[in-house]
């Protein structure tokens, strides 16, 4: 039976208390700022949000579980986890099996805050996550946009607070703090407002006060079977059959309930976020680590299926988890000493037989950089390339038929060499062919600036870089020299500067340069900084060569000459390249 639990203010206060918990079997909160603006407009029009499914738990039995709290100020990089609770002793508890995502997105947007990554900055860039909190505009009276949506909330700055720009933006946690016997509009005749934005701001905040704190909106349905066993498959019942969790969610919530010394939920986002640190920074997912502890440890099918997540299976995750940790980093180190980031690892699928060679052979001192590892260092660097080139995509359709076999080879493998070749093979069986037909080649020859495949072309015909050093994709020609102003100041016809922009973008104008070296150059004309940068004929001839400049060109003018010249060159080197052994 479906019970009344009170308004969404009373939830809050209950999740402050700890009183509202979340068990282990929970994944993390994953909704994004619209989702929670978007809901907030729901509870402002009236529009039901959905039913909770409550687990009471009995006093007897709270210190017989791990339990979680609700996110509050979340940071995508530094604080995306639900903080740890640990064991709560002879306390009755409230464990929530669905609506976590909502009452989360409650208690960030009336208690909390937000930090997520701005667009083009690097993870480890401290200014790449602001902080902003739930605001809404008061003075908004627009109609409802494509999505139906009627109220103006946006995560702001805390400095945009206030006035701005004919918007009136008060932070929604305000709400929690009024009191409705000493006036809830006092807020409002704070600013200098006339007489119709008095009343459309007071008519606003109204509304989000009786949201908030007066409609009894909450509805639950209670169970209070005390039996685990019973708890999971009511959980996994109620979320497989819709989209709210993804299947591996629901496999992790089982790998939780069945580890006994360590806690899943805990070592699997904790390894995540160790890798997702390791140089300039990934995005690898708990989905990621599942699949590889799936593989490393030689069950049957990679799948995410449930009869893979046996107790059997399970304990042997859990036997196996720091050789499988210790595999993925050092599968993730190596791929970042080649250059690879979260930008530019299209699939990071690619990472996990790399993982495997790790998880059969040890972890190998010094594999990044010693000499003694240079073969086998180069094998793996040029299989991984190769295979995320590939534009029609190896690491999509049949993705598990693909791992479990290439596992085979591994496995099977002679001695300790990474058995790349072997994996071509196998590979090119099973129609995932490293193989690069003449087509494929001239669009690699034409690939162009913000292509996720670009950096990989480039780290191929530049092996004489030491990727380990920051690496900008740097334009020969400089790209601020494109404009249609400058072009025609050049002499170049209107006819042409179009082509001349495109042609600026592409792989024929583009190379790999140390940041701080690309940074000095900026946006030097190529001849006069390489005279500056190379004061010998020798050095300035290695430079060239090494990047197959040919004749650089002092005026823009002369630019497509150079370009087509270096365009053929490059194309007949990736041709010598992509499919050589």
């Amino acid at each position: 039976m479906y019970q009344q639990g009170g308004t969404i203010s009373d939830a809050l206060k209950k999740i402050a208390s700890n009183q509202y918990v979340l068990p282990a079997i929970q994944r993390e909160f994953v909704w994004q700022p619209e989702q929670i603006c978007t809901l907030f407009d729901s509870i402002m029009q009236g529009y039901p949000f959905g039913e909770f499914l409550f687990w009471s738990i009995d006093r007897s039995n709270s210190s017989e579980y791990s339990w979680y709290g609700f996110v509050l100020d979340y940071h995508q990089r530094d604080n995306p986890h639900c903080p740890d609770l640990g064991v709560l002793h002879d306390k009755a508890l409230t464990a929530v099996l669905d609506g976590q995502q909502r009452l989360t997105a409650f208690n960030i947007g009336l208690r909390g805050s937000m930090a997520t990554k701005l667009p083009r900055l690097w993870w480890n860039n401290p200014h790449a996550f602001p902080r902003r909190v739930l605001a809404l505009d008061l003075l908004s009276t627009s109609g409802p946009d494509e999505e139906g949506n009627r109220y103006d909330f946006e995560f702001i700055d805390p400095s945009r607070l206030g006035r701005e720009d004919g918007r009136l933006w008060f932070q929604t946690s305000e709400i929690l703090l009024i009191d409705p016997d000493l006036g809830i509009n006092d807020w409002i005749f704070d600013w200098d407002l006339n007489r119709d934005q008095q009343r459309i701001a007071t008519r606003t905040l109204n509304r989000l006060y009786r949201a908030i704190c007066v409609d009894q909106t909450v509805v639950y349905y209670e169970e209070k079977e005390q039996d685990l066993d019973r708890v999971l498959h009511i959980f996994i019942r109620r979320n497989s059959g819709g989209t709210v969790l993804s299947y591996s969610d629901l496999l992790l919530s089982i790998a939780v309930s069945q580890w006994t010394d360590l806690d899943a939920r805990k070592e699997v986002h904790q390894l995540v976020d160790e890798l997702n640190r390791i140089g300039e920074g990934f995005s690898l997912s708990k989905d990621f680590v599942l699949k590889a502890g799936l593989m490393l440890t030689d069950i049957a099918s990679v799948g995410f299926r449930v009869d893979n997540f046996t107790h059997a299976n399970m304990a042997k995750l859990e036997k196996n988890w720091a050789r499988i940790r210790d595999a993925l980093t050092a599968a993730v180190e190596l791929v970042a000493s080649f250059g690879f980031n979260s930008s530019n690892i299209r699939a990071p699928s690619a990472l996990l037989p790399i993982a495997y060679y790790f998880f059969r052979h040890g972890q190998k001192t010094g594999f990044a950089t010693l000499s003694r590892h240079a073969e086998n260092r180069q094998a793996i660097q040029g299989w991984l390339t190769r295979s995320i080139l590939k534009a029609s995509g190896i690491w999509g359709s049949g993705l598990d038929t693909l791992l479990t076999g290439l596992r085979d080879v591994v496995r099977n493998a002679e001695g300790d060499t990474f058995p790349a070749e072997a994996m071509r093979r196998t590979m090119a069986s099973r129609g995932k062919s490293l193989e690069f037909s003449e087509e494929e080649i001239e669009d690699l020859a034409d690939i162009g600036f913000g292509d996720q495949r670009l950096f990989a072309l480039l780290t191929l015909l530049s092996p004489f870089l030491d990727l380990k050093n920051r690496f900008h994709i740097d334009h020969v020609f400089p790209a601020s020299r494109f404009t249609p102003v400058r072009l025609r100041k050049a002499g170049v016809c209107d006819d042409s500067i179009e082509t001349l922009r495109d042609c600026a973008n592409r792989l024929g104008n583009l190379q790999l340069l140390d940041g701080d070296i690309n940074n000095e150059k900026r946006a030097k004309m190529p001849s006069c900084w390489m005279k500056e940068h190379f004061p010998t004929h020798d050095a300035l001839q290695l430079y060239c060569e090494r990047y197959y400049l040919g004749e650089v060109p002092d005026e823009i003018s002369e630019f497509m000459e150079f370009y087509e010249a270096r365009r053929y060159r490059l194309q007949a080197r990736i041709k010598e390249l992509v499919n050589s052994v």
